[in-house]
């Protein structure tokens, strides 16, 4: 008896030990196919002295949001990040929070002013996924004509979400300032996609590959620049 419970002893130690090993592995993992972390001093700097220091918990929860999910399996990953936008950022047009008919905002400014449009939220979620480890190439900005009211309705407006792709011609998943969860495209007969990009290409629908290049969007051009003005490292 006593052989057993001394080997059940060593096999619990075992157990322990490889449970680490794992989670340290993991964690190494991410590190090395996660884009360059940003350097977030310089950018708390940079929102502090736009937005004061109301902005400074939102920066700080999407810091900590960042380093929390090292081994978070990529799910969990889209779920958390999805979650967080959709909570820490009120919706709001681009007329009404910067003045213009339509300003694509950066990750930082959408912290710092605490709300956004479509746009903004799809921006943010994209470049948070990137730091957290998921590829670039899963993961298309989407232009979409949103039905009003529902599947049925023959009113509609443009809206953009984000599309994560496991495989380049999977369906994809989508994520929706619109809606706490993620849903398969073929669950949102709401949406009828018109285009999407990222920063490989633009696609149109039931294309396999890129049709052009991202450097027609001059909005995305002027986003990455202020991006890299501000401290993030593309």
């Amino acid at each position: 008896m006593r052989q057993i419970q001394h080997f059940d002893c060593k096999t619990k130690i075992y157990a322990r030990i490889v449970s680490k090993i794992l989670a340290v592995t993991a964690a190494c993992l991410f590190m090395s196919v996660a884009y360059t972390a940003p350097d977030f001093d310089q950018l708390l700097k940079t929102l502090t002295a736009r937005w004061g220091p109301s902005a400074v918990p939102r920066f700080s929860s999407w810091r900590e949001l960042i380093s929390g999910l090292a081994a978070s399996s990529e799910p969990d990953r889209l779920k958390r990040v999805n979650e967080f936008f959709n909570r820490q950022i009120r919706f709001g047009t681009d007329p009404e929070i910067w003045k213009e008919v339509d300003y694509w905002a950066t990750p930082l400014e959408t912290l710092g002013m605490g709300a956004g449009d479509c746009e903004d939220f799809v921006i943010a979620k994209y470049f948070t996924l990137q730091l957290v480890g998921v590829a670039p190439d899963k993961l298309r900005l989407t232009y979409v004509k949103a039905k009003i009211g529902g599947g049925d309705s023959t009113v509609s407006q443009a809206h953009m979400v984000l599309a994560y792709y496991t495989q380049p011609d999977a369906e994809p998943l989508v994520l929706d300032n619109l809606l706490s969860d993620i849903r398969p495209a073929s669950r949102r007969p709401d949406l009828a996609p018109v285009f999407s990009f990222n920063s490989d290409g633009i696609w149109v629908p039931g294309g396999a590959q890129p049709k052009s290049s991202v450097d027609k969007l001059s909005r995305w051009k002027d986003l990455v620049v202020r991006m890299h003005a501000e401290g993030f490292d593309l």
